[in-house]
């Protein structure tokens, strides 16, 4: 696989037209795409420590609602994931104010963090967008 969407519940999640679209345009640029959901903030965590053990080359990664708990449980190990993170990634937002603080001395910032207010939907397309761009440019060099 080439890019991992780990995604948080949300109270509307991105339907399912959406994502066939972004699977679409991963495959017409020649990646695979696979969404990984969560329903808690270990599992989200888990997740993205699993994205260093296999082929994951790009990560989006969507708080959804979980990303109150995050701020709110520093001590869960979610900066800690990311820092530790070799994967690039983009944060993906619908509402402002869900992007992650980063603690000083954070080491692995996302490349962008990407937050429609209301729309999830438009926010997976550009961060799929940054993702492919970014690919294209390391397959170049």
């Amino acid at each position: 696989m080439s890019i991992r969407i780990i995604q948080g519940p949300h109270a509307q999640s991105p339907d399912t037209e959406v994502l066939r679209h972004l699977q679409q345009r991963a495959n017409a640029a020649g990646r695979t795409l696979e969404l990984c959901p969560c329903g808690c903030l270990p599992e989200l965590i888990d997740q993205i420590r699993a994205t260093e053990a296999d082929s994951t080359e790009f990560m989006l990664l969507d708080l959804g609602d979980l990303a109150y708990q995050a701020k709110i449980h520093p001590e869960a190990g979610l900066d800690g994931a990311l820092d530790e993170l070799s994967t690039p990634y983009v944060e993906v937002h619908e509402e402002s104010g869900a992007e992650l603080d980063h603690p000083a001395g954070f080491h692995h910032a996302p490349i962008a963090t990407v937050i429609i207010h209301g729309d999830i939907g438009s926010s997976y397309h550009i961060g799929l967008g940054i993702a492919l761009r970014q690919l294209s440019l390391q397959q170049a060099a």
